[in-house]
């Protein structure tokens, strides 16, 4: 590694593995070494290298990927080192890409990975490809949905064991999931997974509505300690999940934080809204989609690094709510115009969350486009508004371990 290595982030980013059920089976992770390099050939090699040290050593696997396994891509090179050995078997699965030339020196390698305990994928498989010879040695097979009929799909489902699953990925649509679901598969990827599927004449419920007033109040300009105390008291369940995440370890100093009031004194009024904003919108929610919810929080927590990095602390807290809540439709399960005629948010979240093109809105595409691992897309953005990249990739692996604390507080 040379010096300019060190210097350049790391682009970083996973995608959810869901199981029929909706709930996160593992996570994808996603990654590039630098702007202008691509995960091919030498570049890949040096780019899961450094996914294996500078990311999950750094940042932690349990953090990076919420106790859940991570499907990592390996090139042939480094199949056959022993990169695999820097993680534990138990939570990594390694992903063989599809174009990887199988000869002897492969087999025995995936055999030695198999025999060590490691999980093996193979990546976008098709019939007759080049890793067929070796499909009796893995757990998990990837098909893209997108690009093979359901009759090829099925064909494929029919030659594994009751031991080995069928991953559909690129699953874009409800029809999607059910024509891979009815073919075989039983993990599923894709952005449908995060995006809405709503009834259109829909109302917001009281609750809902009861939920999502109190985040406009909680974000009124004019608040007050006193009134933000009030606010907050008026849910014993919001009051409780606020103070345990105010006392869990990575906030806590010590001393038991045992009042609102006491929290808003120690910590101020900006960090007390935001931990009661995300309770907030969680209990305004179904349990329906946790993923989204998550995503949800990995946005606001992004959103609000680089609006305070761009624009100081004030559009930090504006983009902090206008992250959280650009998944609205999604966690409701409502047209998200309908929900903020009902809800009296301030104007530039608004409009930022209905697409107008606002500072805001440039900030939350950046940070969409990196979550979905379009670098070019996201660092294009940013620079459009002059956004450092470098921050750019700082909020999202900020954002990692302040979710991770966050699901700890609220277990």
């Amino acid at each position: 590694m040379n010096s300019e290595d060190t210097l350049v982030p790391m682009y970083v980013a996973r995608q959810p593995i869901m199981n029929d059920a909706s709930r996160v089976f593992g996570y994808e992770l996603l990654y590039r070494d630098r702007a202008d390099a691509t995960t091919a050939g030498d570049a890949g090699d040096r780019a899961t290298a450094r996914v294996l040290t500078d990311a999950i050593l750094s940042l932690g696997l349990e953090t990076l990927t919420s106790n859940k396994p991570a499907f990592v891509n390996f090139t042939r090179q480094l199949i056959l080192s022993d990169a695999a050995s820097l993680l534990p078997a138990s939570s990594l699965v390694i992903e063989i890409q599809h174009d990887t030339t199988v000869d002897e020196e492969i087999v025995e390698a995936c055999k030695r990975l198999r025999a060590g305990g490691y999980s093996l994928t193979l990546d976008n498989f098709v019939e007759g490809g080049e890793t067929e010879p070796l499909l009796p040695l893995v757990q998990f097979v990837k098909v893209n949905v997108m690009a093979l009929s359901t009759e090829r799909v099925a064909a494929i489902a029919r030659r594994l064991t009751p031991k080995q699953q069928l991953i559909a990925t690129r699953v874009e649509s409800a029809e999607a999931h059910e024509a891979a679901k009815g073919a075989g598969c039983r993990l599923f990827q894709g952005f449908y997974y995060c995006a809405p599927a709503m009834r259109q004449t829909a109302v917001i419920s009281g609750r809902q509505l009861a939920y999502l007033n109190l985040i406009a109040a909680l974000h009124a300009p004019e608040v007050n300690i006193g009134d933000l105390e009030e606010i907050i008291k008026r849910d014993v369940s919001l009051t409780y999940r606020t103070l345990r995440s105010v006392n869990s370890a990575a906030f806590g100093g010590g001393r038991e934080i045992t009042s609102i009031r006491q929290a808003l004194v120690l910590l101020g009024i900006d960090q007390i809204r935001r931990w009661a904003t995300v309770w907030a919108l969680a209990g305004s929610g179904s349990a329906s989609a946790p993923e989204a919810m998550s995503l949800a929080l990995m946005r606001a927590r992004s959103c609000e690094v680089a609006g305070t990095a761009l624009a100081g602390p004030e559009m930090g807290g504006t983009m902090f709510l206008t992250g959280l809540c650009s998944l609205l439709d999604v966690i409701l399960n409502r047209p998200l115009e309908s929900i903020l005629s009902e809800v009296n948010f301030p104007a530039d979240v608004k409009d930022a969350l209905l697409g107008k093109p606002t500072l805001g809105r440039k900030i939350l595409d950046a940070v969409i486009a990196y979550e979905r691992a379009d670098w070019d897309l996201a660092s294009e953005t940013a620079a459009s508004i002059g956004l450092d990249e470098d921050v750019l990739i700082k909020s999202y692996r900020e954002a990692l371990p302040w979710i991770h604390t966050l699901s700890r507080a609220s277990a």
